[in-house]
């Protein structure tokens, strides 16, 4: 019963967040109305998630969008550095293909979304068979390098989050 009311219960609480967020003022009507948008759209939705992801270790999840968020700021500081103190020649663009152990769309999808989110990289493709991932990365002396950090920092945790 619970279920078919709230059929994604972290996308509600995600929407009505957003929804907060974009008001940019908390108020008892906008959490209402936010809330009735968090329960809303998933019901309305729920047809097209047959096979909805799960979340196997939230609190790997948790670390994981800390670890991204502080990746975010550092990667922020080095392409400042890049940009204000390179010259143009010294800067060694790199086109990378991360080879993908994922298997579940949602954790891929959490990968391409957290190299884009990384200032400095970019995920440009996905193979046909979802096998591999092509990154452009903006100033690298060893494409080796950055793949194994993608692969030990964000693919790892993501294998334990998605089932």
């Amino acid at each position: 019963m619970i279920t078919r009311l709230v059929p994604h219960p972290i996308l509600s609480a995600t929407l009505t967040l957003v929804w907060l967020g974009l008001v940019n003022k908390v108020t008892l009507g906008n959490l209402l109305l936010g809330a009735m948008l968090g329960l809303a759209i998933p019901m309305l939705t729920a047809a097209y998630w047959p096979n909805r992801p799960r979340l196997r270790k939230p609190m790997v999840a948790a670390r994981y969008i800390g670890m991204v968020l502080w990746d975010i700021v550092i990667a922020n500081v080095e392409v400042a550095m890049i940009i204000l103190f390179k010259r143009r020649d010294e800067v060694h663009s790199q086109w990378i293909v991360i080879p993908l152990d994922l298997t579940s769309p949602e954790a891929i999808t959490w990968l391409a979304g957290t190299i884009t989110l990384t200032p400095g990289t970019v995920s440009a493709t996905l193979s046909a068979d979802a096998s591999s991932i092509l990154v452009h990365c903006l100033h690298t002396d060893d494409p080796g390098d950055v793949r194994d950090t993608i692969k030990a920092r964000y693919e790892a945790p993501l294998k334990e989050i998605f089932p």
